[in-house]
């Protein structure tokens, strides 16, 4: 029995023994492992140091203190970190490594002068904790290029072989100071409630901030200012940084497929002020399916760009580059949806509302504004342009970024090719200083079917009214006939069909509401592609093969004769009878003398006489080309000889109720 007992505390002394010699083994291992990462740091030109390492067996828990790391190429660079706990920690092969957690105190980076805005900036992370963290034991060979793409790669190329469950920080502090010279101003921005969810292949199923508080010092000519405020619930939802990756590659500038990189991302509300008194209020964001094209989305080549960028003050000929570069960015995204809703700016001289900004699918809108003005409140139910392209701004934009060169004809047309159209809906403000609104029900233009730069369709559509102007003597008349408000109602559209050669005006309507309504319709005929240019001797020589179609006028009195009958009277000093038979005989014994060169005109001027004779009805006239009429010998008739230009056509004219 004695020797039994012996013999047990003899294998628990030897067991004992072995355990602290393998515990030890396995401390030394880890801290030569350790080691070895920061000599490979040290050996790359880097300053690298740390403070103790532990490791314990039972509860496999590596314990690294006192980091803190100079890099090689970034010597402006400082990073510290208090400690570093490993819980879990276990190999998964030769070259990776996982950890049930690890958590990371005291973080803190320093970035010293950084850019050529000299900017200061620091990050300070108090706690980070990790779950479920798979990733290697060192990261790569950083590149030696020095280009910014291929740093920016790397880094994301290190970020993706990582995994993760979650990442939780509760705070994360970002400083910067860009000195107190012009432009200079410094701030801090702080991040509460930081995670993020399932990390894997460089793809993040959520990120999410509680808050943010904001505090800038915004250094600016006369009183300087300072900017405070906070956004809360700062969400991503579907974040993949290998589209990003690809957007960097030069492997993949024929990829011409589209990469999601951000599926939804939402914040709000939003509270930002200022020390002089301006005050913005936001409900929320959204921007939704959020893509890159890397044969377009060309990061590699925007950074280098920027990178030879070196004078304070570009050349044109730089800036013409970095403006085209950056309408690459612009092409080679798009973005599903992005809205800002309810925004509220408060200023010491009252508040502005805007219900919505919303964009989508290349269509931009502002709505539900409102906002006082020194005269009164301004309100607008929708501004809209459409099919906006913002790549095409920058790139008209660079073409016209010569200092004291006029823009072309070519280069002011190009504005057509920015977007298709624009529309203003429900706006009403007053009338100068009176207490008179105008109201715009709607202004709407379109174009389209771009030859060149110049459209061969397009619509205008004008509805709104104003008050009379009593300042205005050309509104005078109005007035004294008792009309306080005009109404305008325009609808005009224009179309050239290129297979037909036609060009037709259908319809020019103008309704001035209570005073009459207005109708045309125009037609070419063969009209040639070249005409649609800005070379003036082209245009001419090709305007030679245009033919006029058919001409039709129509108007509805609903005020305008009794409005002319009233002034005439008042000139005349007769009764209103009297100046109506005058104006008819002026018409009649003129179109005598008209119908003497072209009896088809007698037709039109008897119409003409009864539609003034009796209020309230509508004229309506047509000419009919008699044979082939040229369009540049018409004109010319027009100036030269009008009889013999109205003799052209076959005049057919009626009145009617």
């Amino acid at each position: 029995m004695k020797r039994i007992l012996i013999g047990l505390i003899v294998a628990a002394v030897l067991a004992a023994g072995g355990w602290f010699g393998f515990n030890l083994y396995v401390q030394h291992r880890a801290t030569s492992e350790v080691e070895a990462a920061f000599e490979r740091l040290r050996a790359g030109g880097g300053k690298a140091s740390h403070g103790k390492i532990t490791f314990e067996l039972a509860t496999r828990t590596l314990t690294i203190e006192d980091i803190a790391i100079i890099p090689a190429d970034q010597p402006q660079a400082q990073i510290k970190i208090a400690g570093i706990k490993g819980t879990g920690v276990r190999l998964i092969d030769d070259i990776r490594f996982s950890a049930d957690s690890i958590d990371i105190t005291g973080i803190d980076v320093v970035l010293d002068q950084v850019g050529q805005a000299r900017v200061n900036g620091s990050y300070k992370i108090p706690q980070l904790t990790m779950r479920d963290y798979a990733g290697p034991f060192h990261s790569g060979a950083a590149p030696a290029s020095g280009s910014l793409a291929d740093l920016y790669r790397y880094m994301l190329g290190q970020y993706a072989s990582v995994a993760a469950s979650s990442l939780t920080a509760p705070t994360l502090t970002m400083s910067f100071d860009s000195g107190r010279g012009p432009g200079g101003g410094g701030g801090e921005i702080t991040y509460s409630g930081l995670t993020i969810q399932n990390l894997k292949n460089g793809k993040i199923d959520a990120m999410k901030a509680d808050r943010a508080t904001i505090s800038v010092d915004v250094k600016q000519p006369g009183k300087p200012d300072k900017l405070t405020g906070e956004v809360s619930n700062v969400i991503v939802n579907d974040f993949d940084v290998t589209a990003i990756i690809a957007a960097l590659d030069p492997k993949t500038s024929s990829d011409e497929t589209y990469h999601r990189v951000y599926r939804q991302i939402l914040a709000g509300p939003y509270a930002l002020k200022t020390a002089q008194g301006l005050r913005i209020d936001i409900d929320g964001f959204v921007m939704e399916d959020i893509d890159v094209q890397p044969s377009k989305f060309r990061l590699d080549e925007r950074f280098d760009a920027l990178s030879q960028l070196q004078s304070a003050v570009p050349t044109p000929a730089q800036s013409r580059e970095m403006l085209e570069k950056i309408a690459g960015i612009y092409e080679g995204v798009r973005i599903g949806k992005a809205e800002i809703t309810k925004i509220s700016i408060g200023t010491p001289q009252g508040t502005g509302k805007i219900n919505a900004i919303r964009y989508r699918e290349g269509d931009f809108a502002v709505e539900g504004v409102e906002t006082p003005t020194p005269q009164g409140q301004f309100k607008m139910d929708r501004f809209a342009l459409k099919s906006f392209s913002a790549a095409t701004l920058m790139r008209l934009g660079a073409g016209l970024s010569n200092p004291g060169q006029t823009p072309s004809p070519e280069q002011m047309l190009g504005l057509f090719r920015v977007l298709e159209g624009a529309e203003i809906k429900g706006v009403v403000f007053p009338y100068k200083n009176t207490r008179q609104l105008v109201t715009i029900d709607t202004i709407s233009l379109n174009w389209g079917q771009l030859v060149g730069s110049i459209p061969s369709k397009a619509n205008v559509i004008v509805k709104m009214v104003m008050p009379t102007d009593p300042t205005n003597p050309a509104q005078r008349p109005l007035i004294m006939a008792g009309i306080d408000k005009l109404a305008i109602d325009l609808d005009l559209g224009a179309a050239w069909t290129e297979s037909s050669g036609a060009f037709a005006l259908t319809p020019a309507t103008i309704d001035l509401g209570n005073l009459a309504r207005a109708q045309a319709r125009l037609a070419l005929v063969n009209v040639p592609r070249g005409l649609f240019t800005t070379d003036p001797a082209q245009a001419m020589g090709q305007a030679a093969q245009v033919d006029t179609g058919a001409l039709e006028l129509s108007l509805r009195d609903s005020g305008v004769v009794d409005l002319v009958v009233a002034q005439f009277a008042r000139i005349q000093n007769v009764s209103r009878d009297a100046a109506r038979s005058a104006i008819v005989e002026m018409i009649r014994a003129q179109g005598e003398k008209i119908a003497a060169s072209n009896p088809d005109a007698k037709v039109a001027v008897d119409a003409l006489a009864g539609f003034v004779e009796t209020s309230g009805q509508t004229l309506a006239i047509k000419l009919t080309p008699r044979a082939k009429v040229p369009l540049m010998q018409l004109m010319q008739l027009i100036q030269t000889a009008p009889e013999n230009a109205l003799a052209q056509f076959r005049i057919e004219a009626s009145t009617g109720l």
